[in-house]
């Protein structure tokens, strides 16, 4: 699925929907999460299949949910297994089914995962309406979340057996444990205190007049959104200070796949409710997952909310700050809150089973449980305010500064009552009294608060920028504000923070020093770590200080636990570190020392809030312009130093920038404002000092008006002493700078400003790389303050980048800060401070980077003697610039001379330019100011080669060289393109040199296989027989090659894993790789009956520097670069690209010495490059083989493609249908016009245009002439005939002559005994070669292959040539950036049409899979559970009959008959199913092609695994048959049957990795018992019936000549099985079953009736017959 969504303003939500009858619905669920960015972003998901769902015989489909976006796979029959491996794709149909289990994920989470993704990894489901029920099954997908820029990597399939282990490759982040556990999230929420007015004052007036009466115009309730659920509090009416007491209850697992909770105070409105303000809750932050971590926990504490002014309007242009999008510009409100987690025991029976968010109430809170509350005193002096934008108007501007809603014009909140802070009552009688100058009193008399300055006109600095002319009266402002006194947590965090500020720069420091190849950087990295460890120690020491403060919550204890723990723990690792640096692994512990720093900076962020942030708005008539925001903590007095803020009671320099939206992109680029200020919070009873940190020499002016003026604070400063300085600023250069003009270059000149001062340097035509070698003089510059603080802390310069335009406004390129070094007047100027020395200065654009500048700045004070007593500025020594002075001679860079020799080879790819085409093309390539012109290409169509290859010029260059300007000209329009300066050093010809050790390299291929065999372990399956060669085929030797790459990448992992368990005790991990070394030899020779080849899992370019090992190719952008990337970005901008330039550059300095020459082997009159071949054209044959495509994604609705290939070279176009057989292309081309082979993969449709999936470009004239011999790969073995024939029309003797001679060496010596001498290396191999016929005959060529396949060990002209191989290339689609599309295993060959012709091409085309036939008998049945009761008897029975299918052939389900009335569970059946089917040997896949629906074109090819399922089923007439249990017997590997009912056991299912396992297609026939399992009520498996089945496998060919019978039937009957009398149905057989019924069961019943009846009438008859018998007798008659 490719999701495009926007990080939009609502959260999208998780709602599970129930979905009704038929169908069973898996749904995976994400959701956005805003830490990402706010920028589009696109997600792909890909499911594979899914296992162990828990249902009975379900139809299982997955549905993935982002925001309100529901995509589906499509739906398997009929399994709990479903293999689906498709990507998402939207089906709108009506789906309804019952929801099986969900996952939910962030996709912030995949984001922040290493390559933003997630690959092959088994989700857990789980029931959101059932907690308890545990795990519903497994779904196994991939997810990548791309950002704009961003380039995901699909990793290298590792064998899928271990992707089986479900358990190991849970789709979890890696700090999660997979058995995660159910919790409940309390988030309790009290009340909110300052909101904002949120109607207007008309509004009010109107209800005012219908009411009558004035109330508070919100009514407030707050949300809650957490894993994708929501929950609200009741809505208070009419409320400024809602009170809620209510806690909201989430259940979630945990640790939660959400990493941040949202909390929104809202105002209820009938049309649309708005966000007042939004806080997000890390965490991260508030939880510890260690050894002794602890549950999120917060509060209950202060959350401060920030986001647009509070000025009210009907359409707020900055609503999106107030729902947490971008920075807040103003304070909304405070939110008392607090959150606790729950771990649950979901076995206990109080615990109610569902997830749904609960509202619930609770009592309330105590108001000194936050802490006590504390009066606060804010003072700020603006000393300077520069740089105002000119945009604004000349109309008075006044700045003012608010904490928390004190000091805002629009609220004014009263001072507390005592014990509780009322917050901001905005009622009329409680409003302070404002005074002419905005002093307010309060009802004692103290001065309040002066929070504004005085409004005053500004001055013109330049063309771009005003200044206000404060001068010696710089105007102040000061606040008093209550709130509750949680000082200690932010004096941890500054602590903290100092900490990793002198970490971050001493690590800086080690970075330039390396950086610029100084001595020592270990002393430097020693110190450094030795300041970590005294500050951790310290922190230590304070943070245990402080441990009985009022308000202290859970979290302030378990933080200051952590946060001791931790830096303990650092400032011991920091010693043994520092004991460990060496020179040789500063680097290493560099990187260590900066997951330090990455560690203090997470824990110095304080997740509980407590005095809000300061604001300071810029106010030009009535109207705000821009702001800037000083975190509270950073000006927070201590009177412990290392407590108190970095920027407390110091003068900082703040940048005022546009609110919202308006400070992205170009407009928030240029500074509002520039101020020089100085800050100090405190406690009022600490204010003593809070005048201390200001430049000293002035006098405070008090406001006169009120009462105490003497007591109350300054409203303005006036200095006295000033200081007169001179400043010289030494613009030397610029490099790597933004692409302002069309033609991809720019006129740069900077303008740098300093105090009320500005100037600027000469504007330079057509470059990104100026040299202005220009010193900028700025006389009688005034500073106010003493000497010394002025020199130790001198004033920042800025300095900013514009390009010229002929017409119109100069365009900003970048912008940085420097600060002078200062010379005082009675100091020396001389070393080591004077002169000063060029430094590189980074250049920013907005966020990202724009270049760097060469410059430097020395300010000098002017003393009683004046400007004579200065270092003399040299004059100009360059009369043709006029009165512009250079950098001067001590301070400009010291030039060597070096020469750069340019390579002209031809341009390539070039685009039209104006709509004309470029036909005669030139290229200039300058540096330093010199340089170079190639010859004039005549014809760019013919040939666009040049004619002249070599041409050089010198410049005067400093050490580190600077970057270099390409340019392309054509005769008729004049266009420059720099190429990336990133790729020119890179240019340089890498010349080596070797020693001549002579070594003797053994030939693997010599290994005898003897000892191999040994080795087979008892229990391993017996080898295959020998393999026959006239068997094996092209693909044998590319599947062989498959898993050896896949051992190698296996091996690789796990020494990756190895490397980060063991971070020291090197001599373990070698004998470590020793051994896993060894274990891989023994293995390959195990595996080397089949010859094999090379096959890299990305593209053949990544391993050989892009076969640019003396041809590169440089980009030729032209245009303008976008604004938002930087210039590395920009670099990568395909749309300003216009064509590539061929060749290569070398620099050396000059003269060279005779050592260097002779060492590097070459004239150095002749130029570096010699042995160049010609670029004249050449006709080549090209063979392109395409193997296959893997990963592809769909370009169909349903979630599939038809995929074709197209090639395309020069003019040559090829598009092959999907039903082709051939997969080798032959195309003739010519060298250099047809050099870009495009290999693209389209999606065939029946109607419209076929659609691109995706392509691949090969540059195929780099590889054609690289040293790394790319035209042809080299095999491992030499054959003259079979699977392993030689390709290349030259033979390995006559490459290797080939190779000698073109590297000035002796021909190869061939000697007896197969050895063979090449410059000092012997080699051995065999020297008999078995042709077709069997014959032996001697040669050579097996010698020379074996000198070819180690020819990098050659010295001096050795390199390692490419082997026989097949690459894997990313498919990219150029509407799809960043996301691979599938991925292409294909090689190329090349050979030239002037040497011998190739032989045919190889024999690629695709295995046809083998039909085989699947026999299986199921004879009998035993212990199926008895799922009837009898109508007549009651007693349990069983209609049982076997049902089965093949994986992905439910249609051609097969039943046995039905063995009625089973009293036991036993079933006879001696029942055949017949499963023909075609199957992929190699895959281990079945190749089933069927047509998806009834509107289906054509048959849809699917390749599935092949399994077998059998299910035994209860046969009911009248209702639906009963499912009673099922097996899944995985073909290639399943559980060996047992040979008796009584040793079938339900281990067999549950137990599979101890159990002897067999593979049918190695078996062939096998017969035995398997268990039927069911899931029980308990989601427990349980054992359902067994079954005796014999599974007989034969080849479609067998199968013809031995048919058999389906069931029962001819051909080869299977006899009737002998069932039991009971077996048949009442109503089909009514006298039969009367008769089973009198006779089984009433049996005796009736015998002993009848006999009692015939007693019965013996007795009657006795009693008749007896008195008459009596009286015959009495009467004797």
């Amino acid at each position: 699925m490719l999701t495009p969504f926007q990080d939009t303003r609502e959260d999208p939500n998780l709602a599970v929907s129930v979905i009704p009858t038929s169908m069973i619905v898996t749904s995976i669920h994400w959701y956005i999460q805003k830490e990402v960015q706010a920028a589009p972003l696109e997600v792909s998901v890909t499911v594979i299949e899914a296992r162990q769902l828990v249902g009975l015989n379900m139809d299982p489909v997955v549905c993935v949910e982002i925001g309100d976006d529901k995509k589906y796979t499509s739906m398997k029959e009929s399994t709990n297994c479903p293999y689906y491996n498709e990507v998402i794709h939207s089906k709108n149909l009506l789906r309804s089914g019952t929801l099986v289990g969900s996952f939910k994920l962030d996709v912030g989470t995949v984001y922040s995962q290493p390559d933003h993704q997630f690959f092959h990894k088994w989700a857990t489901l789980c029931d959101p309406e059932d907690i308890t029920a545990g795990c519903k099954g497994y779904v196994k997908c991939d997810i990548a979340v791309v950002a704009k820029g961003d380039i995901i990597k699909t990793p290298h399939k590792a064998n899928e057996t271990d992707e089986d282990d479900i358990e190991s490759n849970l789709l979890l982040p890696e700090d999660v444990p997979a058995e995660r556990q159910w919790a409940r999230f309390y988030v309790k929420i009290y009340r909110a205190e300052g909101l904002p007015k949120m109607n207007t004052s008309i509004m009010a007036n109107v209800k005012k007049a219908f009411i009558g009466e004035n109330k508070d115009l919100v009514d407030p309730y707050v949300q809650v959104l957490f894993a994708g659920q929501k929950g609200k509090t009741s809505i208070q009416k009419s409320s400024y200070e809602p009170i809620w007491n209510e806690q909201i209850v989430f259940t979630e697992q945990f640790p939660p796949l959400c990493r941040r909770m949202k909390l929104q105070v809202r105002d209820s409105d009938k049309v649309n409710d708005v966000a007042i303000g939004t806080h997000f809750i890390d965490m991260r932050k508030i939880a510890n997952d260690g050894d002794k971590g602890f549950l999120p926990t917060l509060g209950p504490a202060w959350v401060n909310m920030y986001g647009s002014t509070r000025s009210y309007t009907l359409m707020d242009e900055y609503q999106d700050l107030n729902e947490g999008l971008g920075e807040g510009v103003s304070f909304r409100a405070r939110l008392l809150i607090s959150l606790a987690v729950e771990i649950l025991d979901t076995s206990s029976p109080e615990v109610t089973s569902s997830t749904e968010v609960q509202v619930e109430g609770i009592p309330n809170i105590s108001d000194n449980a936050t802490g006590k509350i504390e009066e606060f005193f804010l003072f700020g002096s603006f000393l300077e305010a520069t740089m105002i934008d000119r945009k604004i108007g000349d109309k008075p501007i006044n700045f003012e500064v608010t904490i928390g809603n004190y000091g805002s014009e629009l609220d004014t909140p009263t001072k507390p009552k005592s014990g509780k802070k009322t917050g901001d009552s905005n009622d009329e009688e409680s409003q302070l009294i404002h005074g002419s100058s905005d002093e307010d009193v309060d009802d004692s008399g103290d001065l309040s608060s002066v929070s504004t300055t005085p409004p005053m006109k500004p001055v013109i600095t330049d063309r771009n920028y005003f200044h206000l002319p404060y001068f010696e009266r710089k105007p102040c402002i000061y606040i008093k504000s209550w709130w509750q006194d949680q000082r200690r947590r932010l004096y941890n965090a500054n602590i903290i923070d100092k900490i990793a500020d002198k970490l971050e720069e001493g690590l800086n420091d080690v970075q330039e020093i390396i950086k610029t190849e100084k001595a020592f950087p270990e002393r430097r990295l020693r110190g450094v770590l030795e300041e970590l460890s005294t500050g951790c120690s310290t922190f230590v020491t304070l943070a245990n200080n402080d441990q009985n403060q009022a308000g202290k919550t859970k979290l302030d204890k378990e933080r200051v636990k952590l946060c001791l723990q931790e830096l303990e723990n650092m400032g011991q690792q920091a010693k043994s570190i520092r004991s460990q640096v060496k020179k040789r692994n500063v680097k290493e512990r560099i990187k260590l020392a900066q997951n330090f720093l990455q560690k203090l900076r997470f824990l110095s962020d304080e997740p509980q809030h407590s005095v809000p942030d300061i604001y300071i708005w810029m106010i030009t008539n009535g109207k705000r312009i821009a702001y800037a925001r000083v975190p509270s903590k950073d000006i927070l007095f201590s009177s412990v130093e290392e407590e108190c803020g970095k920027d407390c009671g110091k003068v900082q320099t703040l940048f005022f920038k546009l609110p919202g939206k308006k400070s992205f992109g170009p407009a928030g680029w240029t500074v509002q404002a520039k101020t020089e200020l100085y800050l100090w919070l405190g406690l009022n009873r600490q204010k003593k000092d809070y005048l201390c940190g200001l430049p000293n020499g002035f006098d405070e002016i008090k406001a006169t008006k009120v009462p105490a003026a003497h007591a109350s604070p300054p409203i303005s400063l006036t200095y006295s002493m000033k200081q007169i300085f001179q400043l010289r600023v030494h613009m030397y250069q610029a490099r790597s700078l933004f692409a302002a003009d069309s033609t991809g270059l720019s006129d740069p000149f900077a303008r740098v400003f300093f105090s009320t001062h500005s100037q600027v340097t000469e504007v330079l035509n057509e470059t990104l790389c100026p040299t202005w070698d220009q010193l900028l003089v700025y006389d009688h510059v005034e500073l106010y303050g003493e000497a010394g603080e002025l020199r130790d802390d001198p004033p920042i310069i800025v300095i900013e980048i514009y390009d010229q335009d002929s017409m119109g406004k100069a365009d900003f390129m970048g912008r940085t800060f420097a600060k002078p070094i200062t010379k005082m007047s009675d100091e020396h100027y001389g070393p080591p401070r004077f002169p000063p020395q060029l430094e590189y200065y980074q250049i920013y654009r907005g966020n990202c980077t724009a270049g760097e500048m060469l410059a430097a700045f020395e300010l000098l004070q002017i003393g009683p003697g004046g400007k004579a007593d200065l270092p003399p500025i040299d004059g100009p020594s360059d009369l043709d610039r006029g009165p512009i002075l250079p950098v001067p001679i001590g301070i400009r860079p010291v030039l060597s001379r070096y020469r750069i020799e340019v390579l002209f080879w031809g341009l390539r790819d070039l685009k039209r330019v104006n709509l004309a085409q470029v036909d005669r093309p030139r290229v200039d390539i300058e540096c330093a100011g010199k340089g170079v012109q190639s010859a004039l290409i005549q014809n760019y169509k013919k040939n666009p080669n040049f004619s002249t290859l070599v041409k050089w010029f010198e410049v005067g260059e400093q050490a580190n060289l600077t970057h270099m300007g390409l340019c392309l000209s054509d005769e008729v329009v004049i266009h420059n393109e720099p190429e990336p300066m990133v790729k020119k050093i890179e240019t340089m010809v890498k010349l080596d040199s070797a020693s001549d050790a002579v070594v003797k390299i053994e030939m693997p291929d010599d290994e005898k296989g003897g000892k191999g065999k040994k080795k087979r372990k008892k229990g391993e399956e017996p080898e295959e027989e020998e393999l026959d060669e006239s068997m094996l085929d092209w693909w044998s030797k590319y599947f062989a090659s498959i898993e050896t790459l896949k051992e190698i990448m296996k091996a690789v992992e796990a020494e990756a894993e190895e490397k980060e368990d063991f971070e020291s005790g090197e001599g373990r991990r070698k004998r470590g790789k020793k051994n896993k070394a060894g274990e891989g030899g023994t293995e390959k020779k195990k595996k080397q009956k089949i010859e094999e080849m090379k096959v890299y899992s990305r593209e053949l370019e990544y391993d050989y520097e892009h076969f640019e090992d003396w041809l590169h190719t440089f980009n030729l952008y032209r245009g303008k670069c976008s604004d938002d990337a930087d210039v590395e970005q920009n670099a990568a901008d395909e749309d300003r690209l216009i064509g590539k330039f061929k060749g290569s550059l070398c620099i050396y300095k000059v003269p060279v010495s005779d050592e260097v020459s002779r060492e590097m082997g070459f004239d150095s009159n002749m130029g570096m490059f010699q042995n160049i071949p010609h670029n004249d054209p050449i006709n080549v044959l090209v063979r392109i083989y395409v193997v296959r495509a893997t990963d592809l994604h769909p370009a169909d609705i349903n979630g599939k493609a038809d995929p074709y290939i197209a090639i395309k070279l020069g003019k040559s176009e090829l598009a092959l249908g999907s039903q082709f057989e051939e997969r080798s292309f032959d195309v003739e081309a010519t060298l250099p016009m047809d050099s870009t082979l495009t290999v693209s993969i389209y999606d065939w449709d029946l109607v419209g245009t076929d659609d691109l999936i995706g392509e691949t470009k090969i540059d195929l004239e780099n590889r054609y002439y690289s040293k790394h011999r790319a035209t042809c790969g080299i095999s491992s073995s030499y054959a003259i005939y079979g699977y392993n024939v030689w390709r290349d029309p030259m033979k390995p003797t006559q490459i290797l002559a080939k190779l000698c001679k073109e590297g000035k060496m002796d021909p190869p010596q061939y000697g007896p005994g197969g050895r063979v001498k090449v410059a000092n290396r012997v080699c051995t191999g065999p020297t008999e070669i078995e042709d077709e016929n069997g014959l032996k005959k001697q040669t050579e060529e097996h010698l020379a292959l074996s000198v070819l396949n180690h020819w990098e060990d050659i010295p001096r002209i050795g390199c390692k040539l490419v082997p026989e191989h097949v690459e894997t290339r990313p498919l990219l689609n150029p509407d799809k950036p960043g996301i691979e599309q599938g991925r292409i295993e294909m090689w190329v060959d090349m050979f030239p049409k002037d040497m011998a012709a190739p032989g045919p091409a190889l024999d690629i085309s695709p295995r046809k899979p083998k039909k085989f036939e699947l026999r299986v008998i199921v004879w009998n049945t035993d212990e199926v559970v008895l799922e009837d009761d009898d109508i007549f008897t009651g007693e349990k029975s069983s209609d049982i009959f076997v049902r089965g299918w093949l994986k992905g052939q439910q249609e051609d389900k097969q039943d046995t008959d039905v063995h009625y009335h089973s009293l036991t569970g036993e079933g006879n059946f001696n029942w055949r199913f017949l499963y023909p089917f075609d199957y992929l040997q190699a895959e281990e896949k079945i190749v089933i092609s069927k047509k998806e629906s009834m509107f289906s074109w054509d048959e849809t090819e699917y390749k599935i695994p092949a399994r077998l399922n059998l299910q035994v089923w209860d046969a009911d007439h009248f209702s639906a048959d009963d499912f009673l249990g099922a097996i899944e017997l995985d073909l290639n590997r399943f559980p060996r049957g047992a040979k008796t009912s009584k040793q079938c056991t339900i281990e067999m299912v549950t137990n599979e990795q101890e159990m002897p396992m067999v593979n049918i297609f190695k078996q062939k026939r096998i017969k035995g018992w398997w268990p039927f399992v069911a899931r029980d009520e308990n989601d427990e498996l349980e054992i359902t019936g067994k079954v005796e089945a014999e599974l007989h496998l034969l080849t479609g060919e067998e199968a013809e000549k031995s048919p058999v019978g389906e069931g029962r039937n001819e051909p080869e009957p299977l006899e009737k099985p002998n069932r039991p009398d009971t077996t048949f149905l009442w109503f089909i057989s009514p006298l039969k079953a009367i008769r089973y019924l009198v006779c089984n069961n009433y049996k005796w019943l009736i015998i002993k009736i009848v006999v009692a009846l015939l007693l019965l009438a013996m007795l009657g008859l006795f009693i008749y017959s007896m008195p008459g018998y009596m009286v015959k007798k009495l009467l004797g008659a």
